[in-house]
C-alpha cells in the first residue's frame, strides 16, 4: 500500500502490518503492535488511556506520533432519531456525518474531503469550494465518533458526505483496509457503500481490486446536455464513458450498480427523460435510487413532486430497470451533507 502521502506522526492511518514493521524497529514484540492497534480502533484519543501498555512505552508512543480524533462541535438531532454531526479535525476543518437508524441497524455517511472539487450545481459542498483531503485516520474517526456519542455500533458505513471519494483515492484505499481489518471496527466490505460522480479512471482501478463493496454513482441526468449543465464532471467523463466504466465494474466484481438520481423539477424528472435513462442502463446490471433534491440556498431547484417520483419509477420498471424513491431521513436538520459546514463557518450555525 502507497505511504508516500501518509503523515509519519499519524498512528491510526497505519495499517497492522505497517504498525508490527515500526514498533518492531523499536525493539517491540508484535503483540505490543497488536495491542495498540486494537486500542486505536476502539476509539481512545491519548496514548495514556492504554491501560495495558507500560507508562514509559505510553510515553515513548506519544513524543512519536499523534492521535487524530474528530470532535463533536456539533449535533443536531431529527424527530425521526437521525443525527447530524460537525466534527472539528485537529487542524480546525470542518466536516459533516449523518447518522442514521434502520430495521437493518445503524447507518452512517461520513466525508472524505474537506469540500469538494466537482462544483455539482445542486450540491451544498461544492458550492463552499475545496480545502484538503482527509486522511484515513480521520475518515475512521467519524464513525468512532458517532459510535460513542450514540452508544451503539454501527453496522453500516455510506461515503457520501463531503467530497468525492475517489478524488481522494489513496487515503480512501487506507481507510477500507482499516475499517474492513479484523482487528479493528470489522465492518464488512459488503456493508459499505462508496459513491462517486463519475472519475472514470478510478472506477476501473476500483474493479480491479473487487473489493465487493457497492458501487453508488451520482448520475442524475439521462444525457449529456442535461448532465453537463449540473456535473461539470460530465465534461471529461461523459455518459457513454462512465457507464462503459460502470458494467466494467459490475461485470468484474458481480456487484450491482446504484444510480443516484435527484429529482429535479423541470430539469430531469420528464418522462422522457426516464425513458431516455432506461435506454442507457440497458445491459448493466442496476438499481436507480430516486432523491428528490435538496432546497439548497442559491441552486433555485425544487424537488419533484410525489406523483412526479411515482410516475418516473413506473416508467423505468416498465421498461425493465428496478428503481426505488429515497427515504429521506433527517429533513428537518437538514441532513444532507455540507449545509451545516457553511453555516457555521459563514457565522450562522445554530443548534436545534
Amino acid at each position: 500500500m502507497n505511504t508516500e502521502f501518509l503523515n509519519p506522526r499519524d498512528i491510526k492511518s497505519k495499517t497492522l502490518s505497517e504498525l508490527r514493521e515500526e514498533l518492531g524497529a523499536l525493539g517491540l514484540p508484535k503483540y505490543r503492535a497488536e495491542q495498540v492497534y486494537r486500542w486505536l480502533h476502539r476509539g481512545v484519543t491519548d496514548f495514556s488511556q492504554m491501560s495495558d501498555l507500560s507508562k514509559s512505552l505510553r510515553e515513548e508512543l506519544s513524543q512519536k506520533y499523534d492521535i487524530v480524533w474528530a470532535e463533536v462541535e456539533r449535533k443536531l438531532v431529527s424527530k425521526d432519531g437521525t443525527v447530524k454531526y460537525l466534527f472539528r479535525l485537529p487542524d480546525g476543518q470542518h466536516v459533516e456525518s449523518v447518522l442514521m437508524h434502520y430495521h437493518h441497524g445503524s447507518s452512517i455517511c461520513i466525508s472524505t474531503q474537506v469540500g469538494c472539487k466537482m462544483n455539482c450545481s445542486f450540491c451544498a459542498t461544492g458550492q463552499s469550494g475545496f480545502s484538503r483531503n482527509l486522511s484515513a485516520s480521520e475518515i475512521l474517526s467519524q464513525i468512532q465518533a458517532a459510535s460513542l456519542d450514540a452508544g451503539e455500533r454501527i453496522s453500516h458505513i455510506v461515503l457520501m458526505g463531503m467530497g468525492e471519494p475517489l478524488d481522494n483515492y489513496e487515503n480512501v484505499l487506507r481507510f477500507l483496509e482499516l475499517v474492513t481489518s479484523a482487528e479493528g471496527l470489522n465492518i464488512g466490505m459488503r456493508h459499505i457503500s462508496l459513491s462517486t460522480c463519475g472519475l472514470v479512471d478510478k472506477i476501473y482501478d476500483l474493479a480491479d481490486k473487487k473489493l465487493q463493496l457497492t458501487l453508488s454513482v451520482s448520475l442524475h441526468a439521462p444525457n449529456d446536455e442535461i448532465r453537463s449543465k449540473t456535473m461539470p464532471v460530465n465534461k471529461r467523463w461523459n455518459i457513454e464513458e462512465l457507464l462503459r466504466a460502470c458494467k466494467y465494474y459490475s461485470d468484474k466484481t458481480g456487484r450491482r450498480i446504484s444510480f443516484e438520481y435527484a429529482m429535479i423539477s423541470g430539469v430531469n424528472d420528464m418522462d422522457w427523460c426516464a425513458k431516455e435513462l432506461a435506454g442507457k442502463l440497458k445491459g448493466i446490471l442496476a438499481h436507480v435510487n430516486l432523491i428528490p433534491v435538496n432546497d439548497v440556498t442559491g441552486t433555485g431547484y425544487k424537488k419533484s413532486g410525489l406523483d412526479r417520483q411515482k410516475r418516473f419509477v413506473a416508467l423505468l420498471e416498465a421498461r425493465g430497470v428496478t428503481a426505488t424513491v429515497r427515504r429521506t431521513l433527517g429533513s428537518d436538520i437538514e441532513a444532507s451533507c455540507g449545509q451545516l459546514r457553511r453555516k457555521v463557518e459563514g457565522g450562522t450555525g445554530h443548534e436545534s
